[in-house]
């Protein structure tokens, strides 16, 4: 069995041997250090090479953004998930921007835990299904974006996308995009082959299959 290798950052002792007791319980998932995010964590990071990392946000002297930033920089392939108490809009933006693959709040059950580790490990997004209010339909929206990063397709392909699910002609949809009949007859084909799919009427279902549209 092939372990899924875990870094916890938290300045709270407590809540890092909780994490560690935790995840124990997982067979697939190991625990190989942990941090409080001190000058030492990108030698220890180093070191440890771990595929998660479990990142809070607010840390004694340094912020957790901050460092999701920097080992964006210095550990592209290593995967960050903020486990933290705040369930505000703005650090979630913060941290979706700062690449992080996942956003769990600490009051989440050790089974939610255990499965956004699995998914981000398998290179999925995950988001904590217990924030709500305001924060949940800015979530709705990060989902749809996480989505459609993954799907290969740019911004105008997907307007055009959105398009022949609603039924536009090939001259409604030049005229709508400024293009000319013959480049969104190109750039149709150029979305069956990323979805692949063989006409409008698969790609449309798998778009939606996806949850693009």
């Amino acid at each position: 069995m092939t372990q899924i290798r875990v870094m916890l950052v938290d300045d709270h002792p407590v809540v890092r041997r909780g994490l560690q007791s935790l995840l124990s319980q997982h067979p697939d998932i190991c625990t190989v250090g942990e941090s409080d995010g001190g000058a030492d964590l990108i030698q220890a990071v180093n070191n440890l090479q771990p595929d998660i990392i479990l990142l809070d946000i607010r840390l004694i002297d340094r912020s957790g953004l901050d460092l999701a930033r920097q080992l964006g920089r210095s550990h592209p392939d290593i995967h960050i998930i903020i486990l933290t108490s705040y369930d505000d809009e703005t650090y979630l933006l913060q941290a979706i921007q700062a690449g992080v693959r996942g956003y769990l709040l600490k009051s989440a059950s050790a089974e939610i835990l255990a499965d956004t580790i699995r998914a981000v490990y398998a290179g999925e997004h995950r988001l904590s299904p217990s924030l709500g209010g305001a924060v949940m339909e800015q979530l709705k929206k990060v989902n749809r974006a996480w989505v459609k990063s993954g799907s290969g397709l740019s911004e105008q392909e997907f307007r055009l996308l959105k398009l022949i699910a609603d039924g536009a002609r090939v001259q409604d949809i030049a005229q709508k995009l400024y293009l000319s009949e013959r480049s969104v007859k190109r750039k149709t084909q150029d979305i069956l082959e990323k979805l692949g799919a063989t006409n409008r009427a698969q790609a449309v279902a798998e778009a939606f299959k996806r949850g693009l549209l």
